[in-house]
């Protein structure tokens, strides 16, 4: 059974916090009529900080989608590496271990793919399938667990890599001034996250079904328009309401599998933005403590796209994870309006990272999964 094991994370160091956003705010759109709406909508995010690849001052001046594009690629060169040997290592695997490498994406763009990079760099195997994917936005990462899953199910054995890079600060573009942008402005952060979905042994979750859902006509609710300047964020005001057409789709799939979507172990949800995580456990009839991880996620680095799974999932490891056979769900939110969703059990039948020998050394490294981590040389 496929199992994915704990998740590595990486945080930029250069920090901004809602005290910096508001202020910023107040100062670039003073003469805005909808300013204080604005103000109260981010402060309503419960976002304290998030962490982004350059300076704020540097975010702001925009130099063009082209020199944006350029350091999207030598940022995710120069941070996605080390994130990736860390996440091998709790797996207990080698690169040339791994059969297919995931890549999603939405704040930049590469073809090739950065998974050709990193098996020519990285040791991984020529054969090793790559399976980059770009469009579908936060919902990227719960798309990215369940490919692995489908892979590992049709070659037994196999172990897959998943790897979220998002700078949304790279997105940033100061032309737009609806309220949606402005909000988005103060909630969206950058990370790198990467996860191995082992064929056989591990800890973690081991994954027993998954499945997706499109809610209809709602596909301009959350969109990109793209344009000579860039990735423009579009952000629609009834993307908070569609919690209560995506909880009956939890309910399902959870039924098809025999299980009871409201009484489950573990939670890890997509946090698009306190109204979202609210609604869900209102529409769910969860406790609003299950969904303590992904309200980590969004009160410490915001809506950091794909990753924000992979990030509630090392919370879970973090906490000590659950008991042996506890269930759980996987839920990734985003345009589409996509929800990509996955259910498994906690399983620690095969060694943790920390145990398994790999080419005759004992894996494990220090940690610091979720801590700012710098570049060797600033990429500029």
């Amino acid at each position: 059974m496929a199992t994915l094991c704990k998740p590595a994370v990486s945080v930029p160091q250069y920090v901004i916090t809602m005290e910096d956003t508001l202020a910023l705010a107040r100062s670039l759109h003073a003469d805005h009529p909808q300013l204080p709406l604005a103000l109260r909508l981010i402060q309503n995010t419960g976002v304290a900080k998030r962490h982004i690849v350059q300076p704020i001052e540097e975010t702001l001046r925009h130099p063009g989608f082209e020199d944006r594009n350029m350091l999207y690629e030598a940022e995710a060169k120069a941070r996605v590496p080390e994130v990736i040997e860390r996440a091998l290592d709790h797996a207990g695997l080698r690169p040339a271990d791994i059969d297919m490498i995931v890549y999603v994406s939405c704040t930049g763009f590469m073809m090739p793919s950065l998974t050709a990079w990193l098996i020519n760099t990285m040791g991984f195997p020529g054969h090793a399938r790559q399976l980059p994917i770009a469009q579908l936005g936060c919902a990227a990462g719960g798309a990215a667990i369940n490919r692995a899953h489908d892979f590992c199910r049709s070659y037994p054995g196999a172990n897959v890599l998943i790897v979220a890079c998002e700078f949304c600060s790279l997105c940033y573009q100061p032309t737009d001034l609806g309220v949606g942008s402005l909000l988005s402005n103060g909630l969206f952060g950058d990370a790198v996250a990467a996860a191995v979905v082992r064929g056989e042994g591990g800890t973690g979750i081991a994954l027993e079904r998954n499945g997706s859902h499109l809610v209809p006509d709602t596909t301009d609710w959350i969109a990109y328009s793209v344009r000579a300047t860039g990735f423009h964020f579009l952000l629609d005001k009834r993307v908070p309401t569609t919690m209560e057409p995506l909880a009956p789709a939890l309910r399902t799939i959870a039924d098809q599998h025999g299980w009871d979507a409201t009484g489950l172990d573990f939670y890890i949800i997509h946090a698009g933005g306190p109204r979202i995580l609210d609604d869900l456990s209102h529409f769910l009839e969860v406790p609003p403590e299950a969904f303590r991880f992904s309200r980590g996620t969004l009160t410490e680095y915001g809506n950091i796209a794909s990753a924000v799974v992979l990030d509630a999932v090392r919370r879970l490891f973090d906490e000590g994870g659950v008991a042996d056979g506890a269930r759980g769900i996987i839920a990734g939110f985003g345009p589409g309006i996509t929800a990509e969703m996955a259910l498994g059990r906690w399983t620690t039948t095969g060694a943790s990272g920390d145990t398994i020998k790999t080419g005759g050394q004992v894996a494990g490294r220090q940690e610091r999964d979720g801590e700012p981590t710098p570049v060797t040389e600033p990429v500029r």
